[in-house]
């Protein structure tokens, strides 16, 4: 039995058009998660949460901030590099009714502290689709007719001084709070990160098998605005952050 696609789903469906110019190459690492474990654990004592997500979201924002070729993007042969690093995180959201994935900017990471990034993930996390201003955009979309929420999709997303405010220079996505140990994504921006869960699993420590926190960790790129010697510098130098936290 077929029926039509639920108007809530309207903006995904658009973004994937939109996305189809994309020359995705996809890339991944493991990282030992044992600092950020530890990070989390001190935080928890504290009374205070540290997601996965934000320290990834807050490493990845200061390897971009020193990597402009990547905090780019590409629109109609032309080519933006951005002064600011801002990301585009997904979430798992129910809007009227209707179970589907959104996504909250945070803005000017560059010198934001995990706490901060922190408090901004967990009020995105906290608030109401139906009713909340950062997504009445989505909800526009749902209420035009196809053909108007097309072009008005189209016309935002064109416009690459909108970029850092609508979709952020980079994009994480995360299924680690499921069995799901790695995954790749698009997500519109140059740079997406795929985040999966943390899991112990052998490692080699000085000649030595021992166990350990591992998170799997991807990177997809757009071909069309970097190469791949520049993502396995970017890929590389988020691992080595993340291993190096201190929280």
């Amino acid at each position: 039995m077929s029926h039509p696609v639920p108007v809530q789903r309207r903006h995904t469906l658009l973004f994937l058009d939109q996305v189809r110019d994309f020359a995705p190459v996809f890339l991944d690492t493991e990282v030992d998660a044992t600092a950020i474990v530890a990070a989390r654990a001190r935080a928890a004592a504290a009374g205070e949460r540290r997601s996965v997500v934000s320290f990834v979201v807050h490493a990845a924002a200061g390897v971009l901030a020193k990597h402009p070729e990547a905090n780019s993007a590409i629109q109609s042969g032309e080519l933006a590099t951005f002064d600011t690093v801002s990301a585009k995180v997904t979430l798992d959201k129910r809007l009227g009714g209707q179970r589907v994935v959104l996504a909250t900017v945070l803005p000017d990471l560059a010198a934001a502290s995990l706490a901060d990034i922190q408090a901004q993930i967990d009020d995105a996390i906290a608030a109401d689709p139906d009713t909340d201003p950062r997504f009445a955009g989505i909800r526009a979309l749902a209420a035009l007719p196809a053909d108007e929420a097309r072009a008005r999709f189209a016309e935002s997303a064109a416009d690459l001084a909108l970029r850092p405010r609508i979709t952020g220079t980079f994009s994480v996505t995360s299924l680690g709070h499921r069995a799901v140990d790695g995954f790749h994504s698009v997500g519109g921006t140059t740079v997406t990160l795929g985040v999966g869960r943390v899991v112990d699993r052998p490692v080699v420590r000085d000649g030595a098998v021992v166990v350990a926190p591992v998170l799997r960790l991807s990177l997809t790129f757009d071909h069309r605005v970097i190469d791949g010697a520049e993502a396995a510098d970017v890929l590389t130098e988020i691992k080595d952050a993340l291993e190096g936290t201190e929280g």
